[in-house]
């Protein structure tokens, strides 16, 4: 008991965080409005979880997490761009999006992992850099409502298990558990919804 007692009290914001992340995909498979300021609060404390860790492009990813949830906050609240008092609909990813999306994760990559590799003592430059610019990609997905942005976090939640299990981060490799298997249920929800509506 004094092990478990000890464990919490070293580890309450990580664990905090972690809980805090999984009612975030909740909502966000809903679509619920709460997906943004639930998401603002667990990127906050996850800003500190990295920064211990020395997960800085992480910790970055956190710092924009906090920003896009803002924005997508308030792109949920305005609903629709043509009908502001409908919601913003679920949409697919166009050929030229995805493509420009692609070079933009590929600019992102480039620009992380040769920061991260020049100017800080992050142990897995390459692979933090990796999630992290494929993260700021399917976060922007998630506040315009592009259905691909599940299939890109099913892939970035997988890697990202190994990448917390390497630097002993045991609450964040469940909460990337949960996140993986939840990505498949988004995925199939919203893929469900749009093909009711179209």
């Amino acid at each position: 008991m004094d092990q478990i007692i000890k464990w919490l009290s070293g580890n309450y914001i990580e664990l905090l965080g972690a809980i805090l992340g999984i009612a975030y995909i909740f909502f966000s498979i809903k679509q619920s409005i709460l997906t943004w300021p639930v998401g603002l609060a667990t990127s906050v404390l996850y800003v500190w979880v990295f920064f211990v860790s020395k997960l800085y492009a992480d910790m970055g990813l956190q710092v924009y997490y906090v920003v896009i949830s803002i924005y997508g906050w308030y792109e949920w609240l305005r609903g629709n761009q043509f009908n502001h008092s409908e919601p913003i609909q679920v949409s697919r990813l166009s050929l030229k999006l995805g493509f420009s999306l692609s070079i933009v994760s590929l600019f992102l990559f480039l620009l992380i992992w040769f920061i991260l590799k020049n100017y800080t003592d992050s142990p897995v430059p390459m692979a933090d850099a990796f999630a992290t610019a494929l993260s700021i990609v399917a976060t922007w997905m998630l506040a315009r409502k592009i259905l691909e942005h599940w299939l890109v976090w099913i892939f970035v939640d997988a890697f990202s298990i190994g990448l917390f299990w390497y630097k002993d981060l045991l609450p964040t490799v469940i909460l990337f558990v949960v996140y993986t298997v939840m990505a498949f249920v988004g995925y199939r929800e919203w893929k469900r919804e749009f093909n009711l509506k179209h």
